[in-house]
């Protein structure tokens, strides 16, 4: 949601707050016009996540139901990057509208990685990520690629360093710092959205190879020494010192699988 045209505040993205109701319709609408470019492309079988951890009953249910677009199934309650069966069953790519950068980027707008309050960064084999490398390589632990990304220019960049030049980029607003940005009209910004999620899905031969890391190390850096106790003797995670966590395994959805899953 923090990577919607016109949002700059996180009052805009925090369920409940005065200027909330803006910003989900903003949301909403930039989300139709992802799914409303893919129909245009040809899919046949759309599934959208909502990934927005909002807070209360609006976590990941931030859509406005009689809003959604038609020709898609919608999928709200479900816990930021756990929802895999899509990617088991072998769907053919990942899109991710409404993108937002890594924690610690200068021009990243409201930018954080998974929690601006617990996680300081996170690194996949040495590599640091944002949230949007996290979800390329658990889609690419299923050979699933990423092929586009909307959101600012920073995260768009972001998304193109680690997967590729091929990534199709819908860039909707630049930052000028981490609260406010220069973006496109909220009618421009989903036209541009519709026409790169069009582009994205009918130019199959230029996807990027699905980001499979392989053999995975999934290094968390946290932000205070009490939130590594909940990690103390779980399989295959290794509590390195007091806000440091390593998770390790063959893939990556096993490594981000056996860190993320609550117990």
């Amino acid at each position: 949601m923090e990577g919607v045209a016109g949002i700059t505040q996180w009052e805009q993205v925090n369920g409940g707050a005065a200027m909330y109701e803006e910003g989900r319709r903003l949301y909403m609408n930039e989300t139709n016009a992802a799914i409303r470019g893919c129909k245009k492309a040809g899919a046949t079988e759309i599934v959208a996540i909502d990934g927005h951890g909002a807070g209360g009953g609006w976590t990941f249910n931030s859509w406005i139901q009689d809003k959604m677009e038609a020709g898609a199934e919608y999928i709200t309650g479900y816990r930021w990057g756990s929802y895999v069966e899509g990617l088991k069953a072998g769907i053919d790519a990942v899109l991710l509208p409404g993108a937002h950068a890594m924690a610690g980027t200068p021009d990243g707008v409201l930018c954080h990685t998974i929690s601006s309050t617990n996680w300081v960064r996170a690194s996949i084999n040495g590599v640091e990520v944002g949230e949007s490398g996290l979800v390329a390589a658990i889609a690419g632990s299923f050979n699933v690629p990423v092929i586009f990304v909307s959101g600012d220019a920073s995260t768009c960049k972001e998304v193109t360093d680690l997967l590729g030049p091929n990534v199709v980029q819908a860039c909707v607003k630049k930052g000028l710092g981490r609260y406010s940005a220069r973006s496109l009209a909220h009618a421009d910004a989903c036209a541009l959205i519709e026409e790169k999620a069009a582009e994205s899905l009918s130019n199959r031969a230029n996807w990027p190879k699905p980001y499979n890391v392989g053999v995975s190390e999934l290094k968390i850096e946290l932000h205070t020494p009490d939130q590594s106790v909940q990690y103390l003797d779980r399989p295959g995670i290794e509590v390195v010192d007091s806000r440091t966590v390593i998770s390790r395994a063959d893939n990556f959805w096993q490594a981000w699988d056996q860190f993320w899953r609550r117990h």
